[in-house]
C-alpha cells in the first residue's frame, strides 16, 4: 500500500510539474512569436500591405481549406505546397531577377558567376535583415523587393481566384477555381503568405542567422539551413533514447514480476447481465463501423486526388466533393469514430464494474448518443456547404471548417462536443461511483480509468483556447494540446487501464500487479508525453528552447514503446491459458496488434521524424503521413475495434457470436495497413526527403516532385494496400451486421444453445 501510494504521489507531481512547464513554454511562445505588422511599406513610401491584411489573410486561408489545402510552417496537407516555403522561394527568385535587371540590365541566368554571386548576396541580405519597427509596427522593404512582392500578389490572387492561366497549377494542387470569393479576402491572402515567409527567413532581433522559425524551411537561396542547436539537440535526444531504453531494460530485468494467476475454469463474465444503459450502447458501436466505412471511402478519394487533382477516374468529383472537403472528413472522422468507440466502452464498463445502474442512466446514454450524432452530422454538413458555397471567414470559424487538421469543425460544434464529453464524464462518474467507494484490489485501476476520463473530457477545452483572430503560433500551440495530449496522452492512459481491467476481470492477471503496473506506465507515458508535445512546435515561430525541451522529452516518449512487444507476447500466451479464453481470441489479437503498431508506428516511424534535424527536412512530407496512419489507426484504431468487440460480446446473445468473419477482417486490416505504409507512404516520404535535403522543401512539395513518375507510381502502389484494408473493414461490418441479425432470431439462437448442451 505504501509503495502504491508513493507511486500515485510521483504521478501527481510529474503531472503538475510537467503542465506547469508546458504552460511556461506557452508563455515564452506568446512573448517571442513573430510580430504581425500593421503595415508593410516600400522604402519609396508606397504601401505594400495595409493594416489588418496579414490577420485577414490568415483567416481567409483557413476558410479556403487551410491545413487541408497545403500547409504553413509545415503543418497541413501534402498535395498543394507549403505556402510559406513556396512564397519564400518564389520571392527569392523574383527578387534575384529584379536586382539583376536593375543592376546589370540582364536576366540572372545570363550573368557571369561573379555578377550572380553579387546578386545572390544582396538577395540573402534583403530577406534575412529584420526591418520590423516595433514602435510603428511596420516592416520596410526595398523598392526592388516591393516589386517582387507585388508580382507574387498577382500570382496568388490569380491562383485562389479564377485566372485561367493557372488552371493546370490548380489541378496539380487539387484546388478549385475561386477558392476565395470575397475580393478583400483574396487581396489579403498574399499578406499572410508574405508574413509566414518573412518570419521564416528574417533574423530574430539581436540574433544572426536565426529566423523566427529557427531557419525552417530549408532554402539554400537565403541560407536557411539547420541551426547548431538543431543538430546538437538531435544528438542529445538520440543519446537520451538509448540511455532510457537501457535503464528500462535493466529495471525490467532486475525486477521479476509476479506470475499470472491460475485462470478460472469458466469465463467469469459469462453470467454478466447487461443493464439497460449497457444495452443502450449497442447503437454507438454500429455508428462506429458506419463512420469507419465513410472514413475509408473518403481516404481513397483523397489519395486519388494526388494523381487527378480535380477528378476521380475522369469523373469531375471536385465540383461536388473537392479535396479540401474529402480530406477534412477523412481526418475528422478518424478521430471521431475512435473516440466514439472509447466513449461507448466507458459507458458499458461503468455499470459492469460497479454492479450498479444509476437512475435515468439509460436516458443519459440515449441523449448523449443523439447529441453526438448531431455534432458529427452537423459539423460535416456545415463544413461541406461552407466550402462549396465559399461562405466566408465568419461562417467557417463558427459553423463550417476552421481549416485546422483534426480540429476542423466549427466552434459551435466544438462547444457541443465539449458539452457531450461533460455528459459522458458525468454518466461514467455516476456508474463508477459505487466501485470507487468500495475497497477492492481493482479500485486503483478503476480510479485510473475515471481520472483519465476526466482528462479526456476536461482537456478537450484546449480546442476552445484560440479565437478567430489568434496569432498563428498560438493556434498551433493550443491545437497540439488537443491533438497530442488528448489523443496520444490521456486516451493512451484510458485504454491501458481499461485493457488491464478487462484482463483482471477475466482472471488472467493479478489486480495488485495491474494496479502498480498501470500507475508506473502512466508515470512513464506522461513524463515524456506532456512536454513531448513541443516536438510539434519546433518551427512554428517558437523560441529555440522549444527545440531543446521538445527533442529531449519526445525521445523519452519512445522509451516505453521498446518493451511493448513483451507485453504483446504475454497477452498471446494468456490467450492459451484456458479453453474458454479462445472465445476472446480476436479481441486479444487486436490488443496485441496495438502493441505491434505502438512499436512500429508510434516508436520506429515516430522517432524517425521527431529529432529536430530530421523534422527540419521532412516536416510536411509523406513520412509524417506514414507515421500518422500507422500510429493513429494502428494503435488507437485497432484498440477501438478491440474494445468494441469486447463490449459487443457482452451485449449480444452468446449463440449469435460467430467470429469466422473476424479472422479475415483482422488480418486484412493489419496487412493492408502495412502495405499502405511501407509500399507507398514510406518510400514516397524518403523520395521527398531526398528532394528536400538536396534542393529545399519548396522542391519536395512542388508539382515537379508530387506529380513526377516516381511519386505517381508510389500513389498507385498504395491501391493494393487500400483494397486489402478496405476489405478488412467490410468483413468487420458484415460481421457486425450478421451479429445484429442473429440477435433478432431468438428461436434459432435457442436451438443452437440446446444443441450445445446436448
Amino acid at each position: 500500500m505504501k509503495s502504491s501510494r508513493r507511486l500515485w504521489q510521483w504521478l501527481a507531481a510529474i503531472f503538475l510539474l510537467s503542465f506547469a512547464a508546458l504552460g511556461w513554454m506557452g508563455r515564452e511562445i506568446y512573448l517571442s512569436a513573430p510580430p504581425i505588422p500593421a503595415h508593410v511599406v516600400s522604402t519609396d513610401g508606397s504601401p505594400v500591405f495595409s493594416e489588418g491584411q496579414v490577420q485577414q489573410g490568415q483567416e481567409a486561408w483557413l476558410s479556403a481549406g487551410g491545413q487541408q489545402l497545403g500547409s504553413v510552417w509545415g503543418h497541413g496537407s501534402y498535395v498543394a505546397p507549403d505556402w510559406s516555403a513556396d512564397w519564400l522561394h518564389r520571392e527569392a527568385i523574383a527578387l534575384r531577377e529584379t536586382i539583376a535587371q536593375k543592376q546589370y540590365k540582364a536576366a540572372f541566368p545570363d550573368l557571369n558567376s561573379d555578377e550572380q554571386a553579387v546578386v545572390n548576396a544582396r538577395v540573402k541580405k534583403e530577406l534575412r535583415t529584420n526591418t520590423y519597427d516595433a514602435a510603428t509596427h511596420t516592416i520596410t522593404i526595398s523598392a526592388e523587393r516591393a516589386l517582387a512582392v507585388r508580382q507574387l500578389v498577382q500570382h496568388y490572387t490569380g491562383l485562389f481566384g479564377t485566372d485561367p492561366a493557372l488552371d493546370t497549377l490548380r489541378e496539380q494542387y487539387a484546388m478549385v477555381k475561386a477558392s476565395l470569393k470575397n475580393p478583400q479576402d483574396l487581396q489579403a491572402l498574399p499578406a499572410f503568405f508574405f508574413w509566414s515567409a518573412w518570419a521564416a527567413a528574417t533574423d530574430r532581433p539581436g540574433e544572426t542567422h536565426l529566423s523566427y522559425t529557427s531557419n525552417w524551411p530549408h532554402e539554400p537561396l537565403v541560407d536557411n539551413v539547420p541551426t547548431t542547436g538543431n543538430g546538437v539537440w538531435s544528438i542529445i535526444s538520440v543519446v537520451l533514447l538509448i540511455a532510457g531504453v537501457a535503464v528500462m531494460v535493466a529495471y525490467h530485468s532486475s525486477h521479476k514480476e509476479e506470475g499470472d494467476p491460475e485462470p478460472p475454469h469458466n469465463d467469469p463474465l459469462f453470467e454478466l447481465k447487461p443493464t439497460p444503459s449497457m444495452r443502450a450502447t449497442i447503437k454507438y458501436f454500429y455508428v462506429v463501423i458506419a463512420l469507419l466505412l465513410v472514413q475509408v471511402g473518403m481516404g481513397a478519394i483523397t489519395a486519388h486526388y494526388a494523381v487527378e487533382g480535380q477528378s476521380f477516374f475522369g469523373i469531375p468529383l471536385a465540383e461536388f466533393l473537392p479535396y479540401t472537403v474529402s480530406r477534412t472528413i477523412h481526418t475528422q472522422l478518424g478521430v471521431l469514430w475512435i473516440a466514439t468507440a472509447w466513449l461507448a466502452t466507458g459507458l458499458y464498463i461503468s455499470p459492469a464494474l460497479s454492479g450498479h445502474e444509476p437512475k435515468y442512466q439509460k436516458l443519459g446514454v440515449d441523449v448523449l448518443f443523439y447529441a453526438l450524432i448531431l455534432v458529427v452530422v452537423g459539423s460535416i454538413a456545415c463544413g461541406w456547404v461552407g466550402t462549396l458555397q465559399r461562405l466566408g471567414t465568419n461562417f467557417s470559424f463558427w459553423l463550417g471548417n476552421q481549416g485546422l487538421e483534426y480540429t476542423s469543425m466549427g466552434r459551435i460544434w466544438q462547444y457541443g462536443l465539449f458539452a457531450g464529453l461533460m455528459i459522458w464524464l458525468t454518466l461514467m462518474g455516476r456508474g463508477l461511483w459505487p466501485a470507487l467507494k468500495r475497497p477492492s484490489e481493482s479500485r486503483g485501476l478503476i480510479a485510473m480509468v475515471f481520472l483519465s476520463a476526466m482528462c479526456i473530457g476536461g482537456f478537450y477545452a484546449s480546442s476552445l483556447m484560440w479565437g478567430q483572430h489568434s496569432h498563428y503560433s498560438m493556434i498551433e500551440y493550443w491545437r497540439w494540446w488537443l491533438v497530442h495530449l488528448w489523443v496520444e496522452g490521456f486516451f493512451e492512459v484510458f485504454a491501458t487501464a481499461v485493457i488491464a481491467l478487462i484482463f483482471t476481470r477475466l482472471g488472467l492477471i493479478r489486480a495488485a500487479t495491474a494496479n502498480t503496473a498501470i500507475v508506473m506506465e502512466t508515470i512513464v507515458f506522461l513524463f515524456g508525453g506532456i512536454l513531448g508535445t513541443l516536438h510539434h512546435l519546433y518551427f512554428t515561430g517558437t523560441p529555440t528552447s522549444v527545440i531543446a525541451v521538445g527533442s529531449m522529452f519526445s525521445a523519452l516518449e519512445v522509451v516505453p514503446l521498446a518493451l511493448v512487444g513483451i507485453e504483446g507476447y504475454r497477452n498471446y500466451v494468456r490467450m492459451r491459458s484456458a479453453p474458454w479464453v479462445a472465445n476472446y481470441r480476436w479481441i486479444i489479437l487486436y490488443f496485441i496488434a496495438v502493441g505491434f503498431w505502438n512499436t512500429v508506428g508510434a516508436g520506429l516511424l515516430g522517432f524517425s521524424i521527431n529529432p529536430p534535424i530530421s523534422l527540419y527536412y521532412v516536416q510536411g512530407l509523406n513520412l509524417t503521413a506514414a507515421h500518422g496512419h500507422a500510429a493513429l489507426f494502428g494503435v488507437y484504431g485497432m484498440l477501438g475495434i478491440g474494445l468494441m468487440l469486447f463490449c459487443l460480446r457482452g451485449l449480444m446473445p452468446r449463440a449469435a457470436w460467430q467470429d469466422k468473419l473476424l479472422a479475415p477482417g483482422f488480418w486484412m486490416l493489419n496487412i493492408g495497413l502495412a502495405m499502405m505504409v511501407f509500399i507507398s507512404l514510406v518510400p514516397a516520404g524518403i523520395y521527398q526527403a531526398w528532394a528536400s535535403v538536396s534542393e529545399g522543401l519548396w522542391y519536395a512539395r512542388s508539382p515537379e516532385i508530387i506529380h513526377s513518375k516516381v511519386m505517381t507510381t508510389l500513389v498507385w502502389l498504395r491501391v493494393p494496400g487500400d483494397i486489402v484494408f478496405a476489405l478488412g473493414v467490410v468483413f468487420l461490418g458484415v460481421f457486425a451486421l450478421c451479429l445484429l441479425l442473429r440477435k433478432h432470431q431468438p428461436d434459432v439462437i435457442a436451438a443452437k444453445l440446446q444443441a450445445k448442451k446436448d
